[in-house]
């Protein structure tokens, strides 16, 4: 909705990774160093982690993104939760190898063979493995197998292994020790600094065709990294909830109080609803008297009253001015839908035309 609303290109917090929107950090600076020198090894494992949302798979994105595809194969896994023989097969299938109905030992002979095919076209391999943490020792063990393959004394393969801080523990496992040797560079993914916020945020918005709409306040910047931990996918779940908030209410500005109101939206959203256990003592109505109270036990004020005791006047003054906020909201949130429902018509109908 708010995409049209201010006149962006794309959306500029989605969740998915896109190397588009690769933002250099001082963490994710740091990290393309260490996989810069651990690339150039040619040889090994490389170990980066970070907590969930640390921008690992963005990081992934834009690796593959700027590699160099004549001089480098690259194949990317994320599935897995799987066991030795399957991780194998993922990857022979990874190489464009058949893998139905063959036997491990014929698929590692295969595997080797496509390694040494792409060494003599002028290519080295990097196998990418997302969500390292999830890995079974069986897997663990059968990249440490894979990473073994040689051709006149360089390594046929390389792997980047991708992961939750869990993993280093797994690492670190005294069945590991072998493949911990093969570890040549390693580095954690920090969440972002609070002075980085605003460049970032300024960076996803202009990729987006940004030109000026909504507006952030200065003071803004400091919350947002306050409610976000400073973690990529955090901010991009606030700002995308920010941008459709000042849709919605037809804004232009948004301010760290705008921040601090959504941020209490979408914790009370995530919080798990609370049922209050009736007391030990206390005894259970039928259903027939457990309707809603529709009239308290109080006395409504009469208009008199309401005249004398200022405090109250202004209670309800500002429950009033808040159900006319409400009902323009609304109002606004059903134009928006309206106009997007249309806008879809039109272009189905053109489409249809064509």
């Amino acid at each position: 909705m708010y995409i049209e609303h201010f006149g962006l290109t794309g959306q500029p917090f989605q969740l998915t990774p896109d190397a588009r929107f690769w933002f250099g950090s001082r963490s994710h600076k740091k990290a393309m160093a260490y996989l810069g020198y651990g690339i150039s090894q040619g040889e090994g494992f490389i170990v980066i982690t970070g907590e969930i949302g640390a921008g690992k798979s963005t990081l992934a994105a834009h690796l593959m993104a700027t590699i160099d595809r004549a001089r480098l194969n690259v194949i990317s896994l994320v599935s897995t939760q799987v066991e030795g023989d399957d991780m194998l097969r993922l990857a022979a299938q990874g190489l464009g190898l058949a893998i139905r109905g063959i036997e491990k030992a014929a698929l590692l002979e295969a595997v080797e063979r496509r390694l040494t095919e792409e060494v003599r076209s002028g290519k080295r391999t990097l196998l990418i493995v997302d969500e390292a943490q999830n890995l079974p020792v069986s897997a663990l063990e059968e990249l440490r197998m894979l990473s073994n393959f040689q051709a006149r004394g360089h390594a046929l393969l390389q792997i980047l292994l991708l992961g939750q801080p869990e993993f280093r523990e797994k690492l670190a496992s005294p069945g590991l020790e072998q493949l911990r040797q093969r570890v040549i560079a390693t580095h954690h993914l920090d969440a972002m600094d609070a002075d980085e916020i605003e460049t970032y945020v300024g960076h996803r918005l202009m990729v987006a065709g940004w030109q000026g709409r909504p507006d952030f306040a200065a003071d803004t910047f400091a919350v947002l990294h306050a409610e976000s931990g400073g973690i990529p996918r955090r901010v991009n779940q606030l700002a995308n909830r920010l941008l459709l908030q000042a849709a919605i209410e037809n804004g232009n500005l948004i301010t760290a109080a705008t921040v601090r109101a959504v941020a209490a939206e979408m914790n009370a959203d995530a919080a798990p609803a609370r049922v209050e256990a009736p007391a030990a003592e206390e005894r259970v109505l039928p259903l027939r008297s457990a309707r809603p109270q529709l009239v308290r036990d109080e006395p409504v004020p009469t208009p008199q009253a309401i005249e004398q005791d200022p405090a109250l006047a202004g209670r309800i003054e500002a429950l009033e001015a808040r159900v006319e906020d409400q009902e323009a909201m609304l109002r606004r949130v059903l134009t928006l839908l309206v106009e997007w429902v249309e806008s879809n018509q039109d272009g189905a109908v053109r489409s249809n035309a064509a």
